[in-house]
């Protein structure tokens, strides 16, 4: 069977438009996405719903395709559109409320939206609820080993504390003044310069051990055991 085509008209949303419950109840995140179905469908506010096409339209120049089949969720859920499957199994929009148009561009080629209980159905296996899911499984399923990690990381036993550099550091003043001076004193000026100087070039160090065995980590992963 061959795919029809849609007809994308042009025309003004107006504040009446704005009122339709479908977009008030509409997540604000769905509203850009709304507005642009609005003025991507044909006549009769249909079209055949491929996110890539739509992202296209909506978003020129972005990847937005995830982006649109949330949103085209989230809109189904707000009564905003209906998704139906046509005999083929292609899917189309059917907006709840298209926008006003005149006689001559109030039709459309896209097939109807079938004569029985609107679409949820028709959009759940295979389509974009189905994909929604996958990902957002995926991402919980990500979540969940990024949790276990760091569960078991704090049920090991507690590790010996690192000894504080400052404690191993020079003192901050002079013989004179070792715990340093509020009024000037040259000698204590140099000593506490000395001491920053030995705090940082300590704690480059220990970050330069860190990044090395994250290397050698690394490399114990992937590279040649032999």
């Amino acid at each position: 069977m061959t795919k029809v085509s849609t007809k994308s008209v042009q025309r003004k949303i107006s504040a009446e438009d704005l009122q339709f419950p479908g977009y008030l109840r509409a997540p604000m995140a769905a509203k850009p996405t709304a507005l642009g179905l609005w003025l991507h469908t044909d006549g009769l506010g249909r079209r055949e719903m491929v996110p890539e096409l739509l992202a296209a339209a909506i978003y020129p120049g972005e990847a937005a395709t995830d982006l649109v089949i949330d949103h085209l969720l989230m809109l189904v859920e707000s009564g905003f559109l209906d998704l139906y499957r046509d005999e083929s199994g292609a899917e189309w929009i059917a907006l709840a409320r298209p926008l006003k148009t005149d006689a001559r561009t109030a039709w459309s080629n896209c097939p109807p939206p079938p004569d029985r209980e609107p679409s949820r159905r028709f959009a759940a296996v295979g389509g974009a609820r189905e994909r929604a899911g996958e990902r957002v499984r995926a991402e919980q399923a990500e979540r969940g080993g990024q949790w276990a990690a760091w569960t078991d990381e704090q049920e090991r036993a507690p590790r010996q504390p690192a000894r504080p550099l400052l404690l191993d550091a020079p003192p901050i003043g002079c013989p004179d003044h070792p715990h340093g001076r509020f009024k000037d004193c040259g000698p204590c000026g140099t000593a506490r310069r000395r001491h920053d100087r030995w705090v940082q070039e300590a704690r480059y160090g220990e970050q330069m051990t860190e990044f090395e065995q994250t290397q050698d980590d690394g490399e114990g992963w992937g590279g040649d055991p032999f």
